[in-house]
């Protein structure tokens, strides 16, 4: 399950000294014919084919799809990077940029079959890897937990795995692909996802690469998660 993160914002005295005298202006004026065009503060009418005027819907490009991201070649990993974790990382996917929220890449073609599969959560970095024999094969954006109910951080292991699980303890909300990794109920899943999003100390993730994640791993592979 999934909350906004608060967010307080600011406002200097001399705005709303403005904001109260153009309330008193708007209701001393006398009332005056609609506008033909909504003010930009109000959530405009649904237009329709006949209606909408063709400029402004072309100023309006559609978002690209998240899962659009290439995995791409791989490139070689510098010793230094491999530090950070126990075991070898030979290569990553040549991804060039940080990934948004809802972003992820796959690729695992002319990967060994065998050898540890390993995930690894970055929560400064907000992102999360998963390597198999060293090879990055996945990595993707996350959301992670609140402050008030933070991600662990430290090595887990995956205990159990339910691909149309529910939580017992929020309202019976949807958490596909789960892959639980603590007693309490912490675990990896498909979430909804976007930048002012928090879970309740479970790693959420777009649900397409939850479910490609799913089917990478078994019960007993390991998950490093880390502040980065």
């Amino acid at each position: 399950m999934t909350t906004r993160r608060n967010r307080r914002i600011w406002i200097p005295p001399a705005m709303l000294l403005t904001a109260a005298l153009g309330a008193a202006l708007l209701q001393a004026a006398p009332a005056r014919e609609a506008p033909s065009r909504p003010h930009m503060a109000q959530a405009p009418a649904p237009a329709t084919a006949a209606s909408a005027p063709k400029a402004e819907a072309a100023a309006l490009p559609a978002a690209p799809a998240p899962e659009a991201l290439a995995g791409g070649a791989r490139k070689a990993v510098p010793p230094a990077k491999t530090a950070l974790v126990d075991f070898p990382i030979r290569a990553e996917l040549a991804i060039p940029r940080w990934l948004r929220p809802g972003e992820f890449a796959w690729n695992d073609e002319g990967v060994p079959a065998t050898g540890e599969t390993v995930v690894v959560v970055n929560l400064r970095g907000r992102v999360l890897s998963v390597y198999k024999a060293g090879y990055e094969i996945g990595r993707s954006s996350i959301v992670w937990g609140a402050d008030e109910k933070p991600t662990p951080i430290g090595t887990f292991k995956i205990l159990e795995k339910d691909a149309n699980h529910h939580s017992r303890t929020y309202y019976n909300a949807p958490m596909p692909h789960m892959q639980r990794l603590t007693a309490d109920g912490v675990a990896l899943h498909g979430s909804e996802m976007a930048d002012d999003i928090a879970t309740h100390g479970c790693v959420g993730l777009p649900r397409e690469f939850a479910a490609l994640l799913f089917r990478a791993t078994r019960v007993g592979d390991r998950v490093v998660i880390m502040k980065g």
